[in-house]
Formats: C-alpha cells, sequence, structure tokens
C-alpha cells in the first residue's frame, strides 16, 4: 500500500494535487503520521464554471439535435432557448458555484443558491443572487430551476443529494449540470428521468464509475452532453496547483504554516 511504503520510507507531508479528497485515504495517511494538505478549490473554480456554462449554452442552444442535423443536411433547427431571465440554481455556493454564477449574471440568468454556510456579504453585494438558502430550502431551488448545477464535495452527507425524489421536482424542460463529483446526483435515477423524457436534458463531466460505459444508450441522446472529466483539466488550474504545491513545500521545510491542511 503506497501510503505505507511513504511513511516506512519517512515521507513526512503530502500535498495533494485536487481539491475533493474522496479519493484520498485521509485516515491512513493522518493515523501514519504524514501531514496532508490539499489545493483550495479556488484553484480550479475558473475551470469547473467555464466548465458548467459551456454545458448550459450546449444545452440551451440544443447542440446535439444541431450537430445530428448538420451531419443530416437540415437547415434551420432546432430551435433554442435564450439564457436571459432563465433561472439557474447552483447547489454548493463555494468558489466554483459563485465563478459559475457571475459568467451567468452576465447573460442575465437568474441565480438561485444553496449553501450550507453562511455567505461573505461582499460576494452577495457583487453577484445578488435572487434567492440564496440553506440545505432546506433545496427542494424549492431544484423544482424552480430552468438549469440546475452542482458545486459539492462529496461526502457520506451529499452522497445522492439529487435522488429520484429530487429529479422528479424539476421542471420537465429544465437541465442538470454535473461538473463536481458523479455520485452527488443518483445516477441511475437521472438516466432513467431522461430515457423517459421527463427533464429537458444534462451536462456531465463526472461520473460515478470512471471511466463510464460510453455505450449506454442515455449517452447517446442528443440532449445529453458528456465529456470525460476534463473540465477541471486546463493549463490554469495545473499551473495555479503546482505552484501552491511548491509554497506550500517551501512553508513545511522552513517550519512555518501549511496552508490548506487536512485535519
Amino acid at each position: 500500500e503506497w501510503v505505507d511504503l511513504a511513511a516506512n520510507a519517512g515521507v513526512k507531508f503530502l500535498q495533494a494535487q485536487t481539491n475533493g479528497l474522496d479519493h484520498v485515504e485521509v485516515d491512513r495517511i493522518r493515523d501514519s503520521g504524514m501531514m496532508l494538505a490539499h489545493c483550495p478549490g479556488e484553484f480550479s473554480s475558473v475551470a469547473l464554471a467555464e466548465g458548467a456554462m459551456m454545458f448550459i449554452l450546449m444545452l440551451a442552444h440544443r447542440y446535439g439535435d444541431a450537430q445530428r442535423n448538420f451531419a443530416a443536411g437540415v437547415k434551420f433547427f432546432p430551435m433554442g432557448i435564450e439564457l436571459e431571465s432563465r433561472r439557474l440554481g447552483i447547489v454548493g455556493f463555494g468558489a466554483s458555484g459563485q465563478q459559475l454564477a457571475r459568467r451567468a449574471k452576465a447573460f442575465g440568468m437568474r441565480i438561485l443558491a444553496i449553501d450550507i454556510r453562511s455567505i461573505e456579504q461582499e460576494v452577495l453585494d457583487e453577484i445578488q443572487p435572487e434567492f440564496l438558502g440553506g440545505p432546506v430550502d433545496l427542494d424549492r431551488v431544484v423544482g424552480e430551476s430552468d438549469f440546475l448545477s452542482v458545486h459539492l464535495h462529496l461526502t457520506a452527507e451529499t452522497r445522492h443529494i439529487i435522488d429520484a425524489r429530487r429529479i422528479g421536482l424539476m421542471k420537465p424542460t429544465a437541465c442538470i449540470i454535473n461538473v463536481a463529483r458523479g455520485e452527488l446526483i443518483d445516477e441511475e435515477a437521472l438516466y432513467q428521468a431522461l430515457l423517459d423524457g421527463r427533464i429537458g436534458g444534462a451536462g456531465l463531466d463526472v461520473f460515478q464509475q470512471e471511466p463510464p460505459d460510453q455505450a449506454r444508450p442515455v449517452y447517446q441522446l442528443p440532449n445529453v452532453c458528456v465529456t470525460p472529466h476534463t473540465v477541471v483539466s486546463t493549463e490554469g488550474t495545473s499551473r495555479k496547483r503546482a505552484q501552491f504545491a511548491v509554497e506550500n513545500l517551501e512553508r513545511y521545510a522552513r517550519g512555518g504554516g501549511v496552508l490548506a491542511r487536512v485535519y
């Protein structure tokens, strides 16, 4: 096991190059005596927000249908929708959720946000969401949104936070976006809703099983846009994370306070 190998080799400090820790053996690392740090979400927030906005635009303009029609020589169809005045529900109003809100506001979208914590007043003054609530308000936001985007860490509490019941609350025209973690959504319930035509579409960059089975019929639907967990993979994210890792290692070597330490 690599954790034991690292500890036995005398490794004292580990810097995870991701924000989420659901795939990191946190307890084993800490029990071994090694110090662990991760990368703050701000480093990947722009890439995640741009990816989510990309999916929103593709779904709004029915990119899948348009591609098929182009290949078939069909012109002037389909008809898409404009984003102005459409409601965007953002579940998890942290770094990437806020970056998405800034971009969506530029398109005239109305922001409905959910977070478990209090949001800084300067952020609220800048973004001015139409609604900001807590977990008890999630059903309301799911039901009112034209687009719903999840931006949460994966924990025991957030796994399947968008479950079959909540998918059933969505408008039949609403689309769901996931660039965070696949298991935040009950994937089987979502796929059945898409195959049954009960919601408008989905933009997915993350999956419960990775790599996913690309032959599944749901991935062939024109209103389902998929990418292979690449939204976060930008030169900007990589550069910012690498720079942080170097600076954090220098802090550790100097005996200073390590940033983003996992306790």
